[in-house]
């Protein structure tokens, strides 16, 4: 009696998708715009079934609004949509996501204080996929001028493309 061959390994498409939730205070406008970014780098390469994509924020002052006019506008100007609606990060998104991403120390802190026994998300600032940028948080622009959108949308896309070049060799076992 022979064994049966085992199954080739599923391709990359095939496997769990990899989840990433980004996180800033209120959720208008640095981490919708990471979301943006991110969702948009997937889908100029196809990759859309291989990742879940979401964005929260520590305070809950604009839950249900869409991401700042300031923001879309400048996301727009580079082809980059912002879908998401604002929501509050909670304590189950850390057992849910397999990566949240956070713009700043403040995020940062707050999100592993809300980290109980079953977190079991990798929580990281997003800039430390930076490769063309040295920096260690993402600013908030939302009293600043229009400048600052466009600030955010080049460090974030800078972030994302790490983040992403990281998470396909982590998928692909490297």
């Amino acid at each position: 009696m022979t064994t049966p061959a085992e199954p080739p390994a599923a391709p990359l498409a095939m496997a769990q998708p990899t989840s990433l939730l980004f996180v800033c205070l209120g959720n208008i406008c640095r981490s919708p715009a990471a979301e943006g970014v991110f969702l948009h780098l997937i889908a100029l390469q196809g990759l859309e079934d291989a990742f879940r994509v979401d964005s929260a924020g520590t305070g809950d002052w604009h839950v249900g609004r869409p991401a700042d006019e300031r923001m879309r506008s400048a996301a727009a100007q580079r082809g980059i949509a912002l879908p998401s609606r604002a929501r509050q990060i909670t304590s189950r998104d850390l057992s849910h996501f397999d990566h949240v991403l956070t713009m700043d120390r403040q995020n940062l802190t707050a999100v592993r204080g809300l980290a109980g026994p079953g977190a079991s998300a990798q929580i990281t600032p997003i800039t430390r996929y930076c490769s063309h940028h040295s920096i260690e948080e993402v600013p908030d622009p939302y009293y600043g001028g229009e400048e600052g959108f466009d600030r955010v949308l080049d460090l974030l896309e800078d972030a994302c493309g790490g983040l992403l070049e990281a998470l396909m060799a982590e998928r692909a076992g490297g």
